[in-house]
């Protein structure tokens, strides 16, 4: 019979890529993966990965292999849920989100869910690029924006607005613009979130929409580096409310042209098209819809 640790092993290796990866995942050495694996294939004499110095692939054979393999473990979490319906949550969910919306909202959420669930791990990698998450092995991740077509399954969870605005210094040193097309005359702090970035949309009354191209001497990708720029004076930004609610309440920030409709991206749960979803997943989900509707 197959050791179930061999066959977690396997879809670990299969999804991150990397023997090294999958022994960080799993808190192991390299050298135990190869054995883990190998003696997966000894079990049922088939290749199932082939490696070289620099890289491997899955043989047609694991390829399939997989398939069946996490059809398995996925059942087996299943079964467990079912014999123990009141159990409290256990086992890692390795979920993705971007960096501002991480910091703001999903950190906090995940602190207060491991407090509810001792027993549960929830590791948060942050990063503004769309995670694989079949290679890289994540059972979850959080996106801002309209998705492309995709096998994975989508779920609204929010939304995420953005606002203009600048310091008090600035708007007393250079005026406040009254319509968005008065931005072409002001220095502006590009965000490269934004594509294209000097292309700013807006809403009219009757919601239509439409660009205003501005221009500015700094640019940056990051929201948090956006935000202090805008605090020390380097122009109007156009960033996300959630990372500028705070100083706009403080008056660190001054919000500009309140009465034009700025741009709302969705917020989606993604994850992996599965016939079971672990309870533990679900339960992130959820939890994060609640905090993403919550003002």
């Amino acid at each position: 019979m197959v050791d179930l640790r061999n066959l977690e092993t396997f879809i670990a290796a299969a999804m991150t890529g990397s023997f090294a990866a999958t022994a960080r995942r799993l808190s192991i050495s390299p050298a135990m993966v190869g054995r883990r694996i190998q003696a997966l294939e000894e079990s049922y004499g088939a290749k199932l990965i082939e490696r070289t110095t620099r890289k491997q692939r899955l043989t047609d054979t694991g390829a399939q292999f997989l398939e069946q393999a996490r059809r398995v473990m996925e059942s087996l979490d299943g079964l467990h849920e079912i014999a123990q319906p009141d159990s409290g949550l256990s086992g890692r969910v390795r979920m993705s989100g971007p960096t501002t919306l991480g910091i703001k909202r999903l950190a906090p959420l995940i602190a207060r869910l491991s407090a509810e669930h001792p027993a549960l791990a929830i590791e948060l990698n942050l990063s503004d690029r769309a995670v694989d998450l079949i290679g890289e092995g994540y059972d979850l991740a959080i996106r801002i924006g309209n998705l492309k077509p995709s096998s994975m399954i989508a779920r609204h969870i929010g939304d995420y607005s953005f606002a203009c605005c600048a310091s008090p210094d600035f708007v007393r040193r250079h005026g406040t613009p009254r319509r968005p097309q008065d931005l072409q005359d002001f220095r502006c702090v590009l965000n490269l979130n934004i594509v294209p970035r000097n292309r700013w949309p807006f809403q009219t009354r009757r919601g239509e929409t439409f660009t205003v191209e501005v221009q500015g001497n700094v640019e940056i990708d990051n929201g948090e580096a956006l935000r202090m720029a805008a605090l020390q004076g380097a122009g109007v930004a156009y960033a996300p409310l959630e990372l500028v609610k705070d100083d706009l309440a403080s008056g660190a920030l001054v919000e500009v042209l309140k009465d034009w409709r700025r741009l709302s991206l969705p917020i989606h749960a993604v994850y992996p098209s599965r016939r079971f979803v672990p309870k533990r997943v679900t339960v992130v989900i959820e939890a994060c819809a609640r905090e993403l509707r919550r003002p």
